[in-house]
């Protein structure tokens, strides 16, 4: 199986749309999935997650198949704080990123949250969300995730393309959780670029599957398009 984790295209956040960059950039990005070829569909409940996979299911004629909780207001609400009245993600912020990047946090790799520095916070209920649910989801594509092992079971070994489209904040949580990479190593030193295409191989060797990421972030179809490419934390190119 191959796994495509995209997230949606340049975006109106109130109300929740894409704006008009969003949208050629998903027709890009549709153009480029497209020539893989794509089995299934799957998005966030989000519109604007959802605005970004309508191009590709008009190619390929098929329907979006709704995840909610890859949704991102629910990692939102459990993952952002306030500081002097603005709300954003907690490891976007100085303190914070000292934090996850010190050797105590390093050390305790996936029980993070229970840090002395950290407790006050609710982090670890939202990680524990999203590793019970993500795990049901990748065990209905054929795969079951053992976490002791950090690897999965090929229950239904299969060569299906997948396409889920969501977000960036969410992303962080999905790839930690799916790739048994402690969190504050991934939202520190990782991030993804709108239409950004992320590629993950389960490929069956002797029943297990130790997934594989075969490209992160990767924007060529903006480019092939000629469209500009706005990196998060650089400015444009």
């Amino acid at each position: 199986m191959l796994l495509f984790y995209l997230r949606h295209g340049d975006a109106i956040y109130n109300p929740d749309s894409l704006s008009p960059l969003g949208e050629r950039q998903a027709e890009a990005l549709a153009k480029r999935l497209a020539m893989y070829g794509i089995d299934e569909i799957y998005s966030s409940t989000s519109n604007r997650a959802q605005l970004t996979a309508k191009p590709l299911c008009e190619l390929l004629k098929k329907d979006i198949k709704r995840l909610d909780f890859c949704n991102e207001q629910y990692v939102w609400d459990e993952l952002t704080v306030s500081d002097g009245g603005q709300t954003d993600w907690f490891f976007n912020k100085t303190k914070f990123k000292k934090i996850l990047a010190s050797n105590s946090i390093v050390n305790s790799k996936y029980r993070w949250y229970e840090n002395e520095e950290l407790k006050e916070y609710s982090f670890g209920k939202s990680i524990e969300r999203v590793d019970k649910e993500l795990d049901k989801f990748i065990l209905e594509l054929g795969y079951e995730h053992d976490r002791e092992r950090h690897l999965y079971k090929c229950v239904n070994p299969n060569d299906k393309r997948i396409a889920l489209f969501a977000h960036q904040g969410f992303c962080v949580s999905f790839l930690s959780s799916l790739l048994d990479i402690p969190y504050p190593y991934i939202a520190n030193h990782f991030d993804i670029c709108n239409t950004g295409m992320t590629a993950i191989d389960f490929k069956d060797e002797n029943g297990i599957a130790v997934p594989m990421v075969t490209t992160l972030s990767n924007d060529s179809h903006l480019f092939r398009d000629g469209l500009p490419v706005h990196y998060i934390r650089r400015s444009k190119f």
